[in-house]
């Protein structure tokens, strides 16, 4: 067929339809695009943050949480309203980083073309064996989707600009021992409390909730009742283990394998040596006269180890009787390396040898002599080795076979499959968390529920699930999310509404309680009645774990009693319980400083430091958002 399209393209008419085509695009296709909608999603001081921005922000930090939080995240991500907040953060750190950039800009801070240079040279990450590699630098920066280098370059100038800013911003900050005293005091601080704990349990079962209000609450919040849209595909998957099981590889390929690979399994020769190291110092001849001299000993037969423990200036090796271990050429220098490798013996000792660091007398202590795996004990693994190299390659070519054929012919996935010796399989039911392998990948269930498959109804493109799988999807049948009906969630909405106005009960009773303890109304009657009484608890702490963690924390944000006052207020506990909570007295913790409590503070406030400058830029700035909507994953 695309041969086909390719012939009808050469002709005259062809040709002539086809410039028409572009002429149109030239006269209408550029002008709808320049007079297009602002898609903007926020204008910062007359600068937009655009929607390609924000999608890429986005990704990027959906990413990190999914490689941190897993199939938590996954579960989160179902949640509409979490994701809605999640996208704000997205927008506000782009918002402040748009303000920082132009804040950048009013203050002229720059980073040379020099520097950029020589920050990029000595990122260990772009550098092998200590030295930077170009092939190594521009594999890694293409991998993290800067395809040209002049892109990672300008990313790196703005993080490099901002660097600036924000350091000379934390720097300013410093911690003062006062402070420290507070601080350390108010974390040790302890606080005899009493509350009491009304259960909102006891007023359920005198609670009536009407059918209307039922129905009210029912319309009001039908998203919470909806069944997940469900999705079933056809699909056809290229498996290279699957394919490594059908490959035959003859002994005649494994021997010419080994043969062309050999150098990997080869042992060079090493050496295990030792020496006695005379630096130069100040005086050089008479480092010369003291390293002959050892030598002198060392040809009389005294113990070399324990002449390198005494005289060797390498102290490192030397009280280890001058050992170096094994050592491989080019590890010490050229003259090194020549008297070294030139000892033929077991115990045999060089001349003395200069190089940059001094004058070496050479012991070679052990030796291996070069050995070469038999390919005997190597044949298994290279039969393996090889199906497995020979099945990437089919696997490849398959697969692009099978994108071909998927695309030419979108209505139906057979073709792909015989052509890729493959059967059509039918999923199980598919929602957008929650599924088996290999639908639990994010990127072949953002395929699943895309407009390709769901809307045009036409074959996916290849999906790259792992290095070793991929895939290709169409639609076999499709369930809209509903609502659930009234009948089947009423039941849940009675629950529901019965703790609510338990609850609120229970609240307005202890609201009420609250105005008389402070006016100094002995409740201990009123408490009994309702199953309640006052627990005192002594000495408690920020971070004690033997009451509730809410008790514990309003505790700490209550007032200091004082005569004739009461600190008391009232908290709402996760099961819709209430407590009335009194601090009765605060004990002052001690003082003793943690030595890195400086670091920590003079850090926690240059955070501050710089949210409060951000915050600043916010007050003069000019800052309009726009709607967002919800953004597809992109893989």
């Amino acid at each position: 067929m695309l041969e086909n399209i390719r012939e009808g393209s050469q002709g005259w008419i062809a040709k002539t339809i086809l410039g028409l085509v572009i002429l149109t695009f030239a006269l209408a296709g550029i002008g709808s695009y320049t007079n297009s909608v602002d898609t903007s999603v926020a204008e910062v001081n007359g600068e937009n943050i655009s929607q390609n921005d924000f999608n890429k922000a986005y990704q990027a930090q959906r990413n990190r949480m999914e490689q941190q939080f897993g199939n938590m995240f996954e579960t989160l991500s179902a949640n509409r309203d979490y994701m809605a907040n999640f996208r704000k953060g997205v927008l506000d750190n782009l918002i402040n980083e748009k303000l920082i950039d132009q804040n950048i800009e009013n203050l002229a801070i720059r980073v040379s073309d020099e520097r950029l240079k020589q920050t990029i040279r000595e990122m260990s990450e772009f550098q092998v064996d200590g030295v930077f590699d170009n092939d190594r630098y521009l594999a890694i920066i293409n991998q993290a989707g800067f395809f040209q280098a002049s892109d990672f370059r300008d990313y790196l100038r703005v993080e490099m600009t901002r660097r600036q800013l924000s350091q000379a911003l934390v720097s300013s900050e410093f911690n003062l021992p006062y402070q420290e005293e507070m601080f350390v005091g108010l974390q040790n601080q302890k606080r005899d409390i009493r509350f009491a704990t009304i259960s909102a349990e006891q007023f359920k079962n005198d609670i009536k909730v009407t059918d209307e209000e039922i129905n009210a609450y029912y319309q009001l919040n039908q998203a919470r009742f909806q069944n997940q849209e469900k999705v079933k595909v056809d699909y056809i998957a290229l498996d290279v283990n699957l394919i490594a099981k059908d490959i035959v590889v003859t002994d005649a390929e494994v021997e010419s394998y080994y043969q062309d690979n050999i150098e990997n399994y080869r042992q060079s020769e090493q050496r295990r040596l030792a020496h006695i190291l005379v630096e130069f110092g100040d005086d050089k001849d008479s480092a010369k006269t003291q390293i002959e001299s050892i030598l002198v000993r060392v040809n009389k037969g005294e113990e070399f180890a324990a002449l390198a423990k005494e005289f060797s200036t390498d102290t490192f090796s030397g009280e280890n009787g001058g050992d170096l271990d094994w050592v491989e050429p080019g590890v010490m220098g050229d003259a090194f390396d020549d008297s070294a490798f030139a000892l033929k013996e077991i115990g045999s000792f060089s001349e003395i040898v200069t190089t940059d660091y001094g004058f070496h007398i050479i012991k070679l202590t052990d030796l291996k002599a070069e050995q070469t795996k038999p390919l005997v004990g190597l044949r298994d693994e290279l039969h393996a080795k090889i199906s497995q190299e020979l099945a990437q390659d089919k696997f490849f070519e398959l697969q692009q076979e099978m994108a071909q054929l998927s695309f030419e012919f979108p209505d139906s996935l057979e073709d792909a499959a015989t052509a890729v010796n493959a059967s059509v399989e039918t999923s199980a039911w598919l929602s957008r968390v929650g599924n088996l392998a290999p639908f639990n990948n994010n990127k072949l269930i953002e395929a699943v529920f895309s407009d390709v498959v769901l809307t045009e109804q036409t074959n996916s493109d290849v999906i790259e699930v792992t290095d070793e799988l991929a895939v290709v999807i169409r639609i076999n049948e499709y369930k809209a999310a509903t609502v659930k009906p009234l009948t089947e969630v009423q039941e849940q909405i009675e629950v529901t509404l019965v703790a609510t106005k338990a609850t609120e009960k229970t609240k307005a009773l202890v609201d009420d309680f609250l105005v008389q303890f402070k006016a100094g109304t002995d409740l201990t009657d009123q408490l009994v009645e309702i199953n309640s009484a006052f627990v005192a608890k002594a000495s408690i702490s920020r971070t004690g774990t033997d009451i509730d963690r809410n008790i514990s924390n309003e505790a700490f944000e209550l007032p200091h009693p004082k005569d004739g006052i009461v600190s008391a207020s009232t908290l709402t506990l996760s099961n819709g319980d209430m407590v009335l909570l009194e601090v009765q007295a605060v004990n002052e913790g001690e003082k003793t400083i943690d030595p890195n409590l400086a670091q920590q503070q003079t850090s926690q406030l240059a955070q501050s430091a710089y949210q409060s400058y951000v915050d600043a830029l916010k007050v003069d700035a000019k800052i309009t958002r726009r709607e967002l909507t919800e953004v597809p994953t992109q893989y």
